[in-house]
């Protein structure tokens, strides 16, 4: 019986779907960010999240159970060195999925799955956004303050008009 064992199983065969998923990891790892359909990117999230908190602990035991995984000593140095000491204070959700569309070959749904400690442009907004807090809602005028508007608006023409008048009487006059 196959009762509570829900996982994508992409339409391939355990030895493919394992070494594709080791392919993208490894991929995910040295580049930060890549670009895949949707149902890959959250089949990788599954496999990758759990190496990277592996990763936290550098011992020689956890980069033997990583290269396990990945087969790739390039790609395991990568992830022990610069990737764990980026997420070392973040308790999970390493990864980000952006949606882009559809795929105009076949119409699947395509995505971004990048690092989250990696992408630039989206933590500079982060830290503008916390820096500024502004208010949203609009406040009302007072009437006071509508009453007082409208009186400078009222002085300022009456200051202008007579101005106008005075250079057109001495346009007349020459």
């Amino acid at each position: 019986m196959r009762h509570r064992k829900k996982f994508n199983h992409l339409g391939r065969k355990s030895a493919h779907r394992k070494a594709m998923l080791a392919n993208m990891a490894i991929s995910l790892i040295m580049h930060k960010r890549i670009q895949t359909t949707e149902a890959k990117a959250k089949a990788l999230r599954i496999y990758v999240e759990p190496l990277i908190t592996k990763s936290k602990d550098d011992s020689t035991a956890q980069r033997r159970v990583v290269f396990s995984y990945l087969k790739n000593k390039e790609a395991v140095s990568e992830l022990f060195r610069e990737v764990a000491a980026k997420v070392g204070d973040r308790p999970g959700g390493y990864t980000r999925i952006l949606k882009l569309g559809n795929r105009l070959g076949d119409n699947a749904d395509m995505c971004f799955i990048e690092l989250v400690d990696y992408n630039e442009n989206m933590l500079s907004a982060g830290k503008d956004a916390s820096e500024k807090k502004t208010r949203r809602t609009r406040r009302k005028k007072s009437t006071s303050d509508e009453t007082v508007s409208t009186e400078a608006a009222a002085d300022t023409k009456a200051k202008a008009a007579p101005e106008k008048t005075a250079s057109n009487e001495d346009k007349a006059s020459e």
